[in-house]
C-alpha cells in the first residue's frame, strides 16, 4: 500500500487560502474539524461527504492520463459506512460501493475502483462517510494508482515578481516546505524572476533567484522560460507572485503531467477571486473580440452547478482556448513561440494561441487572486486594448475584416464613454494609435515607462481617494431623479445623455459599488457617478462632459477610417513583427547579459 502513487490528496479548508467549507466537504449532523491537525471527527449517525470542488475525482479529466488502476485510500479510526457515488454525464447518480468497515489506527483502508480508470467510464466519483461507531476520526484520504511511467517530468516553477517582497517570500517558503516532503520534490525546482530586484530570495537546493530588468510579466516569464530550458526542464509552470493557492496544486499538476498520454498536454489552473471565494472567475477561457471565461460565476457551493461544470470538461473546446499565467503548466518541447513583449496583459493569450498545446483543466487546481474588477484602470484598459487589437491582426483563427477589427477598440471606447470614464477612453485611443503605428512600438517601449507615466498623468481624475478626504460634493450619494426603467431606456437611446441637452441637470446622481463599476447598464441614466471600492473606504466621482465625449468620438471615427485604409499593411507588419519578437533569439538579445548562457 505504501507503494501507491497519489493522484489527489483530499483537501481541507486552510486559513489564509480559503475556508469556504462547502468547497471541501459537506456535513449532515455535527462534524468536527481541526485546522491544526487536519483531522475530521464524525459522531455517530453524522455524515461527511466529499462531492465538492476540491475533493471529487473527475474521471473525464483523468481520461487524458494513463492510470495503472484506481484506488481510494483512507486512514483513520472507528466504525464507518463508506460509500462511493458515481455521477455520470446526463444520468442519475449511482452508488458503486457501500460497505461498513472499521478503520484501524495507522492502517490504510483501500477500495479498488479500477473498473472506472482509463476512460472505461466517465463522470465524477465522490466519497461519503457515515459514522456507525460512537466516534470516527478521518486523518487522510486520497485517490491513487499503482505505478508511474519510467520517465518523469522535470518541472520548473517560474514565478515572476515585482515589488511584492513579502508575498513572494511567503510563497517560496511554502514551496520549500512542500517540496521537502513531496515524493517527487527532487524533480521540481523553483525560480523567482525578480523584476524589481528587491525580493532578496535566498538560493537553495530547490530555489534560484534571478534578478531581472523590469520588462513586465512578458519579460519576466520569457526570462523564466529561457532559464528553465537552459536547465534542462521538460515542463515549466508559470505563476504570479500575488496568487494564493494550496500546495496540492503542485502535486496534482505534477502527477497529471507525468501520466498524460499526449506530450502536448498543458494544464491551466482555474481562478477564484478573493472577494467571493465560492465562485469561479474562470476555468480556462477563450478569446475572440474579448476574453471569454469558461464557467465564470459558477457557484461552487451548489452541487448541481458544480456537477454541470465538471461534466463539461470534455466538451468541445474553442479553437482559441488559453490559460492564464496565474497558473499555467506546459511542455517546453512544444514551445514554438516565446511571449510577445506586451509588458503585461495579453501575453498569456498570445502564448496559448501561438503554441500547439492540448490545454486541460483539473478540479481543485486553482489560484485565489484579488478581484480583477478593482484592478481595472486606464492603465490596464490601455494594455488590454493593445493586445486585443494585436491578436486579431496576427492570428488566422481571429482574422476579421477591417471594420470588424475596428469594432474591438470601438466597443472598448464606447464602454468607457457611457460610464463617463473619458480619461480611460483617451488612453484607449492612445493604445489604438500605438498598435497602428508599427509593431516596432512594442520593442521601442518594452519597459512601458514613458507610456505608464503619460497614462498616469492623463487619468489622475480616475484615481481612488480616501472618502474622508474628498470634497463634500464628491461624497458618495444615491439621488435618483428618474425611475430605474426610464433611466435605462433614456440612457440607451441617448448614449447616456450625450445626445440631448441639459443632461447634467436631468441625469441621476448615483453611487455604484465595485462589482457594478465595469457594467454599462448600471451607469445608464446617470449624470454623475461615485464609485466605491470593495472596502468602501475609497471612491472617485465621474461627471457628464459632452465636449470630451464628442472629441473622443470624432477621434475614434478617424482611426476607424485610417485602419480601413491601411489595414493590409498594418496586418502584414504585425505578423512579421510577431515572428521576430515572440522568439527565443529576440529575448536572449533583449535580456542579455542577465540571461544564463547555454
Amino acid at each position: 500500500m505504501s507503494s501507491m502513487i497519489t493522484l489527489q490528496n483530499f483537501l481541507a479548508p486552510e486559513p489564509g487560502i480559503c475556508t469556504e467549507q462547502t468547497l471541501y466537504h459537506r456535513e449532515r449532523g455535527v462534524v468536527g474539524f481541526s485546522y491544526d491537525s487536519g483531522i475530521y471527527v464524525i459522531p455517530r449517525a453524522s455524515r461527511l461527504s466529499f462531492d465538492t470542488y476540491f475533493n471529487l475525482f473527475n474521471l473525464d479529466s483523468w481520461q487524458a492520463c494513463t492510470l495503472d488502476g484506481l484506488f481510494l485510500e483512507l486512514i483513520g479510526t472507528g466504525e464507518v459506512e463508506l460509500q462511493i457515488t458515481h455521477s455520470p454525464v446526463g444520468r442519475s447518480a449511482e452508488v458503486i460501493h457501500r460497505s461498513v468497515v472499521t478503520l484501524e489506527p495507522g492502517q490504510p483502508h483501500l477500495v479498488d475502483i479500477s473498473a472506472y480508470a482509463n476512460g472505461k467510464v466517465g463522470g465524477v466519483l465522490a466519497l461519503a462517510l457515515t459514522a456507525i461507531g460512537d466516534q470516527v476520526r478521518l486523518e487522510t484520504a486520497r485517490f491513487a494508482t499503482r505505478s508511474l511511467p519510467d520517465t518523469l517530468p522535470d518541472l520548473t516553477v517560474s514565478i515572476t515578481t515585482f515589488k511584492r517582497e513579502d508575498e513572494v517570500r511567503a510563497t517560496v517558503d511554502r514551496l520549500e516546505t512542500f517540496l521537502a516532503g513531496f515524493s517527487h520534490g527532487d524533480r521540481i525546482r523553483v525560480q523567482v524572476v525578480d523584476n524589481g530586484q528587491s525580493a532578496e530570495i535566498v538560493k537553495s537546493d530547490h530555489v534560484t533567484p534571478y534578478p531581472n530588468r523590469n520588462l513586465g510579466g512578458a519579460g519576466g516569464f520569457a526570462r523564466g522560460l529561457l532559464e528553465a530550458e537552459t536547465a534542462g526542464a521538460s515542463h515549466c509552470l508559470f505563476m504570479d507572485d500575488d496568487a494564493s493557492f494550496h500546495m496540492e496544486n503542485i502535486a496534482r499538476t505534477y502527477m497529471f503531467l507525468a501520466l498524460a498520454r499526449d506530450p502536448k498536454t498543458a494544464l491551466a489552473g482555474a481562478m477564484i477571486n478573493t472577494t467571493n471565494k465560492w465562485a469561479i472567475w474562470e476555468s480556462g477561457a477563450w478569446f475572440n473580440g474579448a476574453c471569454r471565461p469558461l464557467w465564470g460565476g459558477t457557484n461552487l457551493r451548489s452541487t448541481s452547478r458544480l456537477m454541470q461544470m465538471q461534466h463539461g470538461v470534455n466538451d468541445q473546446k474553442p479553437d482559441t482556448l488559453y490559460g492564464g499565467w496565474w497558473f499555467f503548466a506546459f511542455p517546453i518541447a512544444e514551445v514554438k513561440h516565446y511571449p510577445f513583449p506586451f509588458f503585461v496583459r495579453g501575453d498569456d493569450i498570445s502564448f496559448s494561441l501561438a503554441n500547439d498545446f492540448n490545454i486541460q483543466t483539473l478540479n481543485g487546481v486553482v489560484s485565489f487572486q484579488d478581484d480583477f474588477t478593482e484592478k481595472e484602470s486606464a492603465q490596464t484598459l490601455y494594455l488590454d486594448l493593445r493586445n486585443h487589437i494585436h491578436h486579431h491582426l496576427v492570428f488566422d483563427s481571429l482574422a476579421r475584416s477591417p471594420l470588424s477589427t475596428a469594432k474591438v477598440p470601438l466597443r472598448f471606447i464606447l464602454r468607457s464613454l457611457l460610464r463617463m470614464h473619458y480619461s480611460t477612453a483617451e488612453a484607449q485611443l492612445m493604445a489604438w494609435r500605438d498598435v497602428m503605428s508599427s509593431p516596432q512600438f512594442f520593442d521601442d517601449n518594452i519597459d512601458m515607462s514613458a507610456r505608464r507615466a503619460a497614462i498616469k498623468e492623463l487619468a489622475s481624475d480616475e484615481n481612488w481617494h480616501p472618502i474622508e478626504t474628498q470634497p463634500q460634493e464628491n461624497q458618495p450619494r444615491n439621488i435618483t431623479r428618474m425611475s430605474r426603467p426610464w433611466r435605462t431606456k433614456l440612457g440607451l437611446l441617448t448614449l447616456n445623455g450625450h445626445l440631448i441637452p441639459f443632461w447634467s441637470r436631468l441625469g441621476s446622481r448615483m453611487t455604484l459599488h465595485i462589482k457594478d463599476r465595469g457594467l454599462v447598464y448600471h451607469a445608464l441614466g446617470a449624470a454623475q457617478i461615485t464609485f466605491l471600492n470593495t472596502d468602501r473606504d475609497k471612491a472617485y466621482t465621474r461627471r457628464h462632459d459632452k465636449r470630451r465625449f464628442f472629441r473622443i468620438a470624432c477621434d475614434a471615427v478617424k482611426l476607424t477610417w485610417e485602419l480601413k485604409r491601411d489595414f493590409d499593411a498594418i496586418k502584414a507588419a504585425h505578423r512579421k513583427g510577431y515572428q521576430e519578437m515572440a522568439s527565443k533569439p529576440y529575448w536572449q538579445k533583449t535580456l542579455a547579459p542577465d540571461v544564463t548562457s547555454e
